[in-house]
This record gives structure tokens, sequence and C-alpha cells, in this order.
């Protein structure tokens, strides 16, 4: 069958959409258009230049403490995340190509941050248009592109529908990142400490600084608060005894660090977007990859959450009787 597919943003979960395509590939389908948000950009971006087992293996490699290095902080950019290391591996596996040179027709969608408009990018060299779809907000920093300031597509479109509707194909498929735990309520994920990104620096900063100068910049008022975006500092001894002291049966909402709550609120109108998107565009194939599966900035889990979008797309193939290609 002749597939086109709208793959949705939502960080290393992104990974599930290398599962269902190497499902389809498995099945002898044709992917004849892609359109992608965030890591369904990248995704779809190296799938349509050929690219995607190369990434693949590449990203299967990777450990906590490589990605961390890869990631590229930044205490003073508009992002605490600069992303470029990534995109010069990216660079290297897709080569020189732009948009136009793709074998299967491909739209990476970005936000115009100063216009508040959906972008198309559908023109130019690929890893320009990655670059500028993956910008989470206030995460990696708004890349500028043609004279607009160009952040993460999922802002405005987190499953782009739209511009695989007009694409020859037989079915169509919509993969949603911000699915719910199918076995009972979301759980919110564990907040990472401060004091855990921080030992998680000073681990790897052999690799980027001398100890010494790594000691010193994590001791500065500045990176402690990057540190504080991810989360609170540990709980103390004084908050352990409070709760302990709490009555047992009272009903306490969850302890959210700065960036749980910034994560559970994009995702919360992430959904909601989806849901006028679907009822405007509906797909012939609808899949959702649970919230839980991993974090959003969890990229060393690769492997993992590649065989989860397998089985996912497996089991939604097998309910509209296509097995056989």
């Amino acid at each position: 069958m002749r597939v086109a597919l709208a793959l949705g943003s939502g960080g290393a979960r992104g990974y599930a959409h290398i599962g269902v395509i190497e499902e389809l590939h498995e099945r002898g389908h044709e992917i004849v258009g892609i359109a992608g948000s965030s890591m369904g950009a990248l995704v779809g971006g190296l799938e349509a230049a050929g690219r995607l087992d190369q990434y693949t293996a590449w990203a299967s490699s990777l450990t906590q403490r490589a990605i961390l290095r890869l990631l590229d902080p930044s205490l003073t950019s508009a992002g605490v995340l600069r992303a470029e290391k990534v995109l010069e591996a990216v660079r290297e596996i897709l080569g020189d190509v732009t948009i136009e040179q793709l074998p299967i027709p491909f739209t990476s969608v970005a936000t115009d941050l100063i216009t508040g408009k959906s972008v198309w990018l559908q023109r130019g060299p690929v890893d320009d248009a990655i670059r500028a779809s993956i910008a989470i907000p206030g995460i990696i920093t708004p890349h500028v592109l043609d004279g607009r300031l160009l952040a993460d597509g999922g802002i405005l479109d987190p499953i782009p529908m739209a511009p695989i509707a007009g694409v020859n194909a037989e079915l169509t498929i919509a993969i949603s990142l911000n699915g719910d735990d199918p076995t009972g309520p979301a759980e919110i994920e564990s907040r990472p400490t401060a004091e855990r990104w921080n030992k998680l620096w000073r681990n790897t900063s052999a690799s980027i600084l001398d100890t010494k100068a790594a000691r010193s910049l994590l001791e500065t008022p500045s990176a402690r608060s990057w540190l504080d975006r991810f989360g609170t500092a540990g709980d103390d001894e004084t908050t352990a005894d409070t709760a302990e002291a709490a009555d047992a049966t009272e009903v306490r909402a969850p302890k959210l660090g700065s960036f749980e709550v910034m994560n559970r609120t994009i995702d919360i109108a992430q959904s909601a977007l989806a849901r006028h998107t679907l009822a405007a565009y509906p797909p012939d194939l609808f899949i959702e990859v649970p919230r839980n599966v991993c974090r959003s900035l969890e990229f060393h889990r690769a492997n993992e959450v590649i065989e989860i979008g397998r089985e996912l797309g497996a089991a939604a193939l097998d309910t509209l009787g296509t097995s056989e290609p």
C-alpha cells in the first residue's frame, strides 16, 4: 500500500516513529509522503532522505553521558540547550541535500514565533528544516531561517495532517506521542532533581572541561539556576518530616519541578490542538504512543522506544487487515 505519514512531536518518544516505519517497511508498504513536527520532523526527514537506518544505528549506540554532551548546554541563550552537536551528527548522516531533492515528499512543520503562525518548510536544506522544527520552547534555542525566528512545530501543529492531505496515498497514518497510559491514569514523570543533574554534570564534565573548571562552573549562581529549571532540589529533612506528619488520608497534589510544569503544560496544549487537527483531517489509522513511555529528554533509550513503536505499529496495522503487502 501507498502510505502517507503524519509524525507527531514529543521529544525522545519520537523514536517510536522509527519502529512504526520499520514495521511498514517489513510488511512491504511504500511511504509516499511525510510531514513531521519536532522529533517527527527529524525522523521524517531522515526517512525521506533514505538515511533513517544510519541514524537509528547511531542513536542506538548513545549513552546517557553521550547525550548530555551532544545537547550542548547554554547558560545564556534563549534555550538551555543549543543542540548544535546533535545537528552536526545529523548533517553528517544526511549529507548536503535539499527537500526538493528528496525521493519522498517531505514537510517539516515549524512555528514562527513573531507572527504566531505555523510554517511548512518544503524547500531548502533538510537540516535547516529539521533544526527549526525541533526547537522545543524554553529548552532548545529557536532557529533563524530566511529572516524568521522559528521554533518547535508542535506548538501549533503537534500532528501535522494537513500537509499530507493532498498526497496520493491509499492509507494515511497519524502517530501521536502524547497518549495516556492504556493500563490506567497517566502518571506524571518523576522530577529530575537539581542534585541529580549536578551529579551527572560532574561525572560527565571530564569530557567537556577539566575537573577544576567544571566544578567552578557548576558552583556559579547561573549554573545552579540552570539546573533548577529541570526540577527542584532534592527533598530535605524538613520536607520529609512534614510529609510524615501529614494526615495519611489527605490527598495531596504531586510535586512538580519547573521543567515538569512546563513539559506538562506543553503536552496538555498539544493534546487539545491534536484533537482539533484529527477532527478536521481524520487519518485512516491513528497510533498513540503513551506519554509515560519515556521522558522527553531520555534520548539514550532509543532501542527500547523503537521496539515499543514497532509493537504499536504492528497492532494497529493488524486491525486494518494489512499484515500482508
